[in-house]
């Protein structure tokens, strides 16, 4: 076989395969290609919340996965295994990204929290300094959770499994057409099928988006 015919079976194989690949990778991932829509905006502040180690914090200019844990922390424990394992430090190291959890302001909750971060900790040497847990009572809880407007509940302990994904300017992140559900207002945080297929998918959305945004703003500044 000449040179002449390898290339032209080359190029004919490129041209029928290019379109299928091109096919898969789209439809493999629709939310990689588009901003992950705002479903609630301005959910209420917590800067003036206490939180586990006395520094403040706030949903603005953060990017957020927030959940409530209320007075559930024993039971929440393997979900936050999951999260720490799935999510946390995949993406820690991105600047503005922090986890928050709402607990119930009890002193027996400090104390599971702190042997939560010990556990988490435990021959892992990730930094857990993005980690933070803030303490509200149950109207403060209830309040926050209701300005969420989701289709969702709170436990009578205060509790959910699902977390949400909160933007920096204070704005509730999910799906609008999402296969399952059609509104998907957060994510089953003990399940790792969920946290998989479909959460870590966009977070990484979300991350990228600020990313672009960041770069837009560099080179403007440079201009």
């Amino acid at each position: 076989m000449n040179t002449e015919k390898i290339k032209n079976k080359f190029v004919l194989g490129v041209l029928f395969i290019l379109p299928i690949v091109v096919y898969l990778f789209f439809s493999s991932g629709v939310n990689n290609f588009a901003r992950l829509p705002v479903l609630t905006e301005s959910i209420i502040e917590v800067d003036n919340w206490m939180s586990f180690n006395g520094d403040k914090v706030k949903f603005d200019n953060n990017i957020t996965v927030l959940g409530f844990w209320g007075d559930d922390m024993k039971i929440k424990k393997s979900d936050g295994f999951n999260l720490n394992q799935k999510i946390y430090k995949r993406f820690f190291e991105f600047k503005d990204f922090q986890f928050v959890f709402v607990v119930k302001n009890e002193n027996y909750n400090k104390l599971l929290i702190q042997e939560f971060k010990e556990e988490l900790n435990k021959g892992m040497g990730t930094d857990l300094s993005k980690w933070k847990f803030i303490f509200g009572d149950q109207f403060q809880i209830l309040e926050l959770f209701k300005s969420l407007k989701s289709d969702l509940n709170l436990s009578d302990l205060m509790s959910t499994s699902t977390v949400f994904i909160i933007d920096r300017s204070g704005n509730l992140r999910g799906r609008d057409d999402d296969e399952d559900s059609g509104t998907l207002f957060g994510y089953n945080s003990s399940s790792v099928a969920e946290i998989n297929n479909k959460m870590i998918d966009d977070v990484k959305v979300i991350l990228a988006e600020y990313r672009l945004a960041l770069k837009k703003n560099n080179n403007l500044n440079f201009r």
